[in-house]
């Protein structure tokens, strides 16, 4: 996936901040979805990138949102950050067995108003090691729901590449 195809499947009216916020993304790869949340906020806010091995640079980050790259476990280690506006977990939620457990760990983290973006595959089949725990967009929904979530809304969704379920990216907030 291209930077702009990134940016394109997060895009949302709630991204569109003109306030300073403050941001995670957890199991951040190599920046790609970093760099796409980057350009949807305004110069001054921050972003935690966090994964096991984190690049040592995001490419493509908008000028003006400082990137803060934390080499760690984001299922297992605790978070350093407080109070964050969003959290965003592209292709990494899939990782994580214990997701209602999960989920109370990052609303820790979160102001209450805090928002959390999901980019997923549209699938509940396991790929041993690659994917081992995916969640189709209808148990992301359930998931949330059961957790006190009330507005979980599908924003875009495009073909894997791989071709074995589509891509969404979902908005969550309570």
């Amino acid at each position: 996936m291209e930077l702009n195809d990134a940016i394109q499947l997060i895009q949302c009216d709630q991204l569109s901040q003109t306030q300073i916020s403050n941001w995670a993304d957890l199991g951040c790869g190599q920046g790609l979805f970093t760099a796409a949340l980057s350009h949807f906020l305004p110069p001054g806010s921050q972003i935690y990138a966090v994964d096991q091995k984190p690049p040592v640079t995001v490419k493509g980050v908008k000028t003006g949102v400082p990137v803060t790259i934390q080499r760690s476990d984001f299922i297992n280690d605790p978070f350093t950050f407080k109070q964050l506006d969003g959290i965003i977990i592209a292709n990494a939620l899939h990782y994580v067995r214990n997701k209602e457990s999960f989920i109370k760990k990052i609303k820790d983290c979160m102001k209450p108003e805090g928002i959390l973006l999901v980019v997923e595959y549209d699938t509940d089949q396991p790929v041993p090691a690659w994917v081992p725990y995916p969640t189709s967009y209808k148990t992301l929904q359930q998931l949330f729901e059961s957790q006190g979530y009330t507005h979980i809304n599908k924003l875009q969704e495009r073909p894997s590449v791989y071709g074995r379920a589509n891509i969404y990216a979902a908005l969550i907030h309570r």
